[in-house]
């Protein structure tokens, strides 16, 4: 999977945002437990752990999301994001239900405009997001575990009961 992430100035994989439990909690009562939840990008292996540890039957495994032909009946998944636009025309081709972590200013992108015409619905977070920074498996000395952007869950046939939701 290295691959599809960007290097870093410092050199390896800078692209790692490792997603706290806390992002999966908070919308554990919108994901039905009788689905097979399958998230495709593994950083740590801790996101499917944690979705796992949440009743979940969930696929995650250290390879490549654009050559997998797994079983499963939705994506839930914090993906590399500065491979958005190939995750993102891969979906549409795929057209199954998913629920993706994004950075807020994603939703500026001609990528993420593509799918104004689909069924999109999107939850914000009560407050920010704080994952953690990972190169190369390690966090670097000066992450202070304050992530500088905002996120919210973008989400695709997930049939909410409204388009935008807000989490208490």
């Amino acid at each position: 999977m290295s691959g599809y992430y960007k290097k870093s100035k410092r050199g390896g994989n800078c692209d790692h945002f490792v997603t706290p439990k806390s992002a999966w909690q908070a919308i554990e009562h919108l994901i039905p437990k009788n689905l097979k939840i399958y998230e495709p990008f593994y950083c740590d292996g801790l996101s499917g752990q944690y979705l796992a540890e949440l009743g979940y039957d969930v696929i995650h495994e250290d390879t490549d999301f654009f050559k997998n032909t797994f079983d499963y009946d939705i994506i839930v998944s914090n993906p590399s994001f500065s491979n958005l636009p190939d995750i993102l025309d891969k979906l549409a081709t795929d057209d199954k239900p998913f629920v993706l972590l994004i950075p807020a200013l994603k939703v500026h992108t001609n990528y993420w405009r593509k799918w104004r015409d689909k069924n999109i619905q999107i939850i914000i977070p009560r407050k920010r997001i704080h994952y953690t920074k990972t190169i190369n498996g390690v966090t670097p000395p000066d992450w202070k575990n304050a992530t500088p952007f905002e996120s919210y869950y973008m989400c695709y046939r997930m049939n909410l009961d409204k388009d935008i939701l807000w989490l208490e």
